[in-house]
Parts: structure tokens; C-alpha cells; sequence
């Protein structure tokens, strides 16, 4: 006889997909999709808390970790790494916005690829350092940037920074997602694999999004040039007239 499963606890998944759609607290949303599963589930009331509590307990630490890093960083960025990390790339004539993400797109994915996924990110990297770099190798060829231009800079660093990691990551044999794909298929459907050749099979996927982002960033270089340079010379036309 076929056992019956309750899929009322998946109610929580719910509860935090419409608690984050209409923008609540993201603790508070939290909290209430942990007591909506444990209720569906028939838990008690009182182990509920317990569960809350004790997955407090264990990563209360958590923040302190996360608020270091953007404490030295902001305290970087008042002292003028922004300004220093743009004068930089200004030197180098050959930079464009383009042709830096992609050297960063290569070092992140290589980097990744090894493990070393802690050398970028938003906070510590992307934010300080990479779209500041990326404007200033705009704003050398093209001078003042419209403020759509630099927003667009900005998502396209982002957005590198994301490609690099997501897909250099699943090369390397100790990430855990390698390890959960090995266990799921081993427990669920009896196929035995080995880490490694899930980690080798990762090498096409990731050099097929390097491939692909890096033509978006070169196209990237062209709307730039195609875009703000019609700007510039329409104003170098109107300063001649």
C-alpha cells in the first residue's frame, strides 16, 4: 500500500514567495513561512520555537562575518578607492569597459574553478572596485557618462561577476552542489558516478558561457561606441557652429 505524502509543509515555500512579491520584513517573512511549515507539518507549537531558536543559535555569528568585510570596505571607498581604482584604468589606453569585465569574467571563472570563490563578489569587489573601473574606462573615450549609461555599466559588472562564479564554481570537485548531484543520483535512481567526471562535464558548460557573455560585453563595447559617440560629435558639432 502506497504511503500518503503530505505536501501541505510546502506551504512555506509559498508564504515566502508572496511575502518577498509584496516586499514584508525578509526576517519577518522568514519567521512566518518557518511557523506555516511547522503547523502544516503537524508540529507542535512549542518544538516549532525550538527549531527557530536553535537555527538562531547556530548562526548568530553570522552577521559579524558579513559586516567586517563592508566595514573595511567602506571605509576604503571614504578614503577615495573609488576615485584611485578609475585614475588606474585611465592610464591604460587600450582599456575599454568591455575588455576589462572580460579579463575579470576569465579570472573569475578561473579563480572559481579552483575554488577560490571568496577573491570576488558584489560587496568586496564588484561594487568598490570593478564598475568604478568599467566607468572609467568609459569615461576616458567618451567624457561624462549619461546616467542610464552608468546603471547599465553597473548591471553588466553584476552581472559578470555572477556568470564568472556561478559557472567556475561547478568545475571545482569539492563545491557542494557536485556532491549533492553525486548523492542525488546515487540514493534516487542507483546511477553511479564519480565527482570528478561531474566536475570535467562542467568544463563545456562554463566555457560555452564565457564564450557567450564575452560577446555580450564586446557588444557592449560597440553600443557605447555607436551610442555615445553620436553624442560627442553632435556636441562637438554644435561647439564648432
Amino acid at each position: 500500500m502506497q504511503e500518503t505524502i503530505n505536501l501541505w509543509p510546502l506551504m512555506g515555500i509559498a508564504t515566502i514567495v508572496v511575502g518577498f512579491l509584496l516586499r514584508f520584513n525578509p526576517v519577518l517573512v522568514v519567521i512566518v513561512a518557518g511557523l506555516v511549515t511547522g503547523l502544516a507539518a503537524h508540529m507542535p507549537f512549542v518544538l516549532i520555537l525550538e527549531k527557530l531558536g536553535e537555527g538562531f543559535m547556530n548562526t548568530r555569528n553570522l552577521p559579524f562575518i558579513l559586516l567586517i568585510p563592508l566595514a573595511v570596505i567602506g571605509l576604503l571607498e571614504r578614503h577615495g578607492l573609488k576615485e584611485r581604482a578609475q585614475a588606474w584604468i585611465a592610464h591604460i589606453r587600450s582599456a575599454t569597459a568591455g575588455r576589462l569585465l572580460i579579463v575579470y569574467l576569465f579570472v573569475r571563472e578561473a579563480t572559481a574553478a579552483l575554488g577560490l570563490t571568496s577573491l570576488g563578489g558584489h560587496p568586496q569587489m564588484v561594487r568598490p572596485l570593478l564598475a568604478p573601473m568599467a566607468e572609467g574606462a568609459a569615461e576616458k573615450h567618451y567624457g561624462d557618462l549619461p546616467g542610464a549609461v552608468r546603471y547599465r555599466l553597473r548591471a553588466m559588472s553584476a552581472a559578470t561577476d555572477n556568470v564568472g562564479l556561478f559557472f567556475g564554481e561547478d568545475i571545482f570537485v569539492a563545491f557542494g552542489a557536485i556532491i549533492f548531484m553525486h548523492n542525488f543520483m546515487l540514493e534516487s535512481g542507483g546511477i553511479q558516478t564519480e565527482p570528478l567526471h561531474i566536475a570535467l562535464w562542467g568544463i563545456p558548460t562554463a566555457l560555452c558561457a564565457f564564450a557567450i557573455h564575452a560577446t555580450r560585453l564586446w557588444r557592449l563595447d560597440k553600443h557605447l561606441e555607436r551610442e555615445l559617440g553620436k553624442v560627442n560629435a553632435a556636441s562637438r558639432t554644435g561647439g564648432v557652429q
